[in-house]
C-alpha cells in the first residue's frame, strides 16, 4: 500500500487506507443473505430508532417507523392491484419524503418503480413510460398537465393515479392508500425478493437516442448505500440536506440510502436554492450535503451571506467539481472534507477520490486493481470506436493521454463488476465491448474520456459522441435533433455541446440549415414545448450548409470547436434568453456578456 503513503493528499494514508477497508467490509457482508434488500434494512431500522428521525421534507416528515408503516401502506396497495413481481410502477413525483416510501413499499413486494424525470415533457416523457411497460402510473399533480397532453399515447393498460388534490378523473393514491393497514406484512403477504431482482428503473441518456431505461437491482441499492455510508462514514447523529432530483440515482438512492443506513437523517429539498442554501444548511443543523460541480458554482456567484459559515459541515460529497471551483470553495465555505467520486447508475466503474486531490475523480489502489478492473482504452477519433492492434485487441493508453474509461463485466455472481442492462437488450449490448484485452472478455463503455496521471489519479476530460452534460443532466443530440427536424423550416440539423466560461459542462448548441419560411419564435415555442428545460438548444447557428464526414455523419467535433464567437463566424449565432425562452441575435456586447458570466444561460 505504499502508492497510498507517497501519494500528495490533504488526508493521511493510514485514514485513507482505513476508509477504503471499510468499505471493502461493508460490501463484502450484502451478499452473505440474498433476501435481505433495502426494504428489509428500513423494517430493521424502525424496530431499532423507531422516534429517530428519518426524513424531513417541506410536505411531511417521517421517523424510521413512521417511513416503515407509509411503506407498508404502498405495499399493500400494490398487493391489492395484483401487481406481479417484475412488474412497474411509473412515479413522476417531485422531491420529498413520500417518494422514498412509495418505492421502497412497492419493490418490497417485487415490483419495479420507473423513476421518471420531472423535467421531461411531450414524446420523451410518453418514450420513457412506454419502454417500462407498466401497469400503473403515480402521477403527482404538479404534473396532471404534463400527463395529460401525452396519456393518448400510453398504454391502455396502464391505469393512472393521481397524487395530490387536483380536480380530474383520475383516483387519488394518496387518499387510497389510506384504507391499507400500516402493520408489518405477514408472512403470507410477503414475496421472495432477493438481490438479484430488480428493483428500480432510472432513465440515463445515452448516444443513440432517447433516454434508456437501466435496471437498478436490490443488490445495486444496497451496495450504493453501504458502500457511500462507510465512505462517509455516516453516523447516527449526521443530517444530509439532499436538493438533488430523486428521480436519479444519487438524489434519490445513494444519498438517502447512505444516511439511513446507520441512523442519521436526511433533509430533503424540492429543488436547489443558492439563495437559501446555507441558511437552510444551518437551520436543519446538518452535516453533510451531497453535491454535483454546478451547484457549488452557483454558490461561489452568490454574494456573501452570514451562514456559509457558521454551519456544522464536516463533508460535502459529489461529482463533477472542477478544479477552478475546488479550492475556492473549500476555502470560501470552510468545507472541512470533500469526497469526490465517479460512477453512473448502470454502469460498474466507480471511483473514489478520498485523497481529496484537487480536480481528480478518484484513484484505483492498486490492491484493488485486480478485484475491480477498470482501463482507459485508445479511441479512434474519427469513427469514435476503440482503437484496435494487429492482433484485433484494444490498446491501453498510456498516462496523461486520454480515452474512454471501460470496466470489466462479472455477471457470474453478486459483485460490483456486474452490469445489469436496461429495459431494451438491445441498448444493453451496445454498451457491451467484447474480445477488449483477450478472446472472450467483456467490458463495460462508459461512454466518458478520462485520463490518468503517473499517481495513477483519474480526471474527467469529456463525452465520448454526442452525449454532453448540462445543468446536471447528460444530454442526448440525436434525441434533441429528432425534435428540430419536426419544426418546420428546418432541413439539417447538427446538436453538439459548446464550452462556456464560469459554467460546468457544455451548452448545447443547434447548427440549423432552414427555409425561407423559418420561424425563429415558432421554433423557440416548439424547443420549449418539446424537451426539458436543460436539452433547449443554447446557441443556434444558421449555415447555408453542414459539412459531412466520408460516411456522411455531420463533423460536429469542427463545430464544436468553433464555438459561439460572432467575431470567428461568419454564420448568424443567436442565444437563448431564459427569462422567455426567445431567440435573438448574439452580437459581440451580449457575446461578452455571456463569457463573462453577467448573463446566464
Amino acid at each position: 500500500m505504499s502508492e497510498l503513503v507517497d501519494s500528495p493528499s490533504h488526508r493521511d494514508a493510514q485514514t485513507v487506507t482505513k476508509t477504503w477497508l471499510r468499505a471493502l467490509e461493508a460490501n463484502a457482508s450484502i451478499a452473505k443473505n440474498r433476501s435481505r434488500i433495502f426494504p428489509t434494512v428500513i423494517e430493521e431500522l424502525s424496530a431499532t430508532f423507531p422516534q429517530k428521525a428519518a426524513l424531513y421534507s417541506a410536505q411531511e416528515n417521517f421517523t424510521y417507523v413512521e417511513l416503515a408503516l407509509r411503506a407498508n401502506r404502498y405495499a399493500r396497495w400494490a398487493i391489492d392491484q395484483e401487481l406481479g413481481k417484475g412488474e412497474t410502477v411509473c412515479l413522476l413525483m417531485p422531491n420529498r419524503a413520500e417518494y422514498l416510501a412509495i418505492w421502497i413499499g412497492i419493490t418490497s413486494i417485487g415490483g419495479v418503480v420507473s423513476l421518471l424525470n420531472t423535467n421531461l415533457v411531450g414524446a420523451s416523457l410518453a418514450h420513457c413510460i412506454r419502454i417500462a411497460s407498466p401497469r400503473h402510473i403515480i402521477v403527482d399533480a404538479d404534473f396532471l398537465d404534463a400527463v395529460s397532453t401525452i396519456q393518448k399515447g400510453l398504454p391502455d393498460s396502464a391505469k393512472i393515479w393521481m397524487h395530490g388534490k387536483r380536480a380530474t378523473g383520475w383516483s387519488r393514491i394518496d387518499l387510497e392508500v389510506r384504507k391499507y393497514p400500516e402493520h408489518e406484512l405477514a408472512s403470507d403477504e410477503r414475496r421472495a425478493v432477493t438481490l438479484d431482482d430488480c428493483a428500480l428503473y432510472i432513465y440515463t441518456s445515452g448516444t443513440t437516442g432517447l433516454p434508456k431505461a437501466a435496471r437498478v437491482t436490490h443488490y445495486r441499492i444496497m451496495q450504493w448505500a453501504h458502500w457511500f455510508a462507510a465512505i462517509m462514514g455516516t453516523q447516527r447523529s449526521d443530517r444530509l440536506y439532499d436538493c438533488l432530483p430523486m428521480y436519479h440515482s444519487v438524489g434519490g438512492v445513494v444519498a438517502p440510502g447512505a444516511l439511513l443506513l446507520n441512523g442519521g437523517s436526511v433533509v430533503i429539498r424540492e429543488k436547489f436554492s443558492a439563495t437559501r442554501f446555507w441558511q437552510e444548511i444551518c437551520d436543519w443543523d446538518c452535516t453533510i450535503f451531497q453535491y454535483i460541480g454546478e451547484l457549488c458554482r452557483y454558490l461561489l456567484q452568490t454574494p456573501y451571506q452570514q451562514p456559509e459559515t457558521s454551519h456544522r459541515l464536516r463533508l460535502c460529497c459529489g461529482n463533477g467539481l472542477r478544479p477552478d471551483v475546488w479550492s475556492k470553495f473549500k476555502e470560501r465555505f470552510r468545507i472541512p472534507h470533500i469526497l469526490e467520486f465517479y460512477a453512473s447508475t448502470e454502469g460498474n466503474v466507480a471511483l473514489y477520490n478520498l485523497e481529496e486531490k484537487v480536480g481528480a475523480i478518484g484513484r484505483r489502489p492498486m490492491f484493488l486493481g485486480p478485484r475491480f478492473p477498470v482501463a482507459v482504452i485508445k479511441l479512434d477519433s474519427e469513427n469514435e470506436a476503440p482503437l484496435r492492434n494487429e492482433a484485433g485487441l484494444c490498446v491501453r493508453c498510456n498516462a496523461d493521454e486520454t480515452g474512454e474509461a471501460i470496466g470489466q463485466i462479472d455477471n457470474a455472481r453478486i459483485n460490483p463488476q456486474s452490469f445489469d442492462g436496461y429495459a431494451d437488450q438491445a441498448e444493453t449490448e451496445k454498451k457491451v465491448l467484447r474480445d477488449v484485452f483477450k478472446r472472450g472478455d467483456s467490458w463495460f463503455r462508459t461512454g466518458d474520456l478520462m485520463y490518468t496521471d503517473r499517481q495513477g489519479y483519474f480526471y474527467f476530460a469529456d463525452r465520448v459522441g454526442d452525449t454532453f452534460r448540462w445543468k446536471g443532466e447528460n444530454v442526448s443530440t440525436a434525441e434533441v435533433e429528432g425534435v428540430i427536424l419536426k419544426c418546420p423550416g428546418v432541413l439539417e440539423a447538427a446538436v453538439y455541446g459548446v464550452a462556456v466560461p464560469h459554467a460546468d459542462g457544455r451548452a448545447g448548441m443547434a447548427a440549423l440549415v432552414i427555409k425561407e419560411d423559418f420561424d425563429l419564435d415558432q421554433f423557440a415555442q416548439s424547443m420549449q414545448a418539446s424537451l426539458p428545460s436543460y436539452a433547449v438548444p443554447r446557441f443556434l447557428r444558421i449555415c447555408k450548409a453542414l459539412k459531412v464526414t466520408s460516411t456522411f455523419k455531420h463533423k460536429k467535433a469542427e463545430l464544436s470547436r468553433e464555438g459561439h464567437d460572432p467575431k470567428l463566424i461568419d454564420d448568424k449565432i443567436y442565444a437563448r434568453q431564459p427569462a422567455h425562452g426567445a431567440y435573438v441575435r448574439l452580437d459581440d456586447e451580449l457575446h461578452g456578456q455571456i463569457v463573462n458570466g453577467i448573463v446566464s444561460l
